[in-house]
């Protein structure tokens, strides 16, 4: 059985008000699911750009360091 690992997204938006933010980051398991959080946070935003980052996973092949866990805290 494989388990879904949390690959994190990277978003360029223009908000509502037309601004552009470069550079959000969102985990989730899908495109659709950190899209879903980054519409809580920008409603109504458009989407310009999105990229994903797959890492590997926490463990036995990779070793978290201080920015994954900055991340898997502000993410949740």
């Amino acid at each position: 059985m494989e388990t879904a690992h949390a690959a994190k997204y990277h978003f360029r938006i223009r908000t509502r008000n037309g601004v552009v933010v470069d550079n959000l980051s969102f985990f989730g398991c899908d495109e659709a699911a950190a899209q879903q959080k980054l519409r809580r946070i920008y409603r109504d935003c458009e989407i310009l750009q999105c990229q994903e980052q797959r890492r590997p996973p926490p463990g036995r092949g990779g070793h978290p360091d201080y920015e994954d866990i900055v991340d898997l805290i502000t993410t949740s």
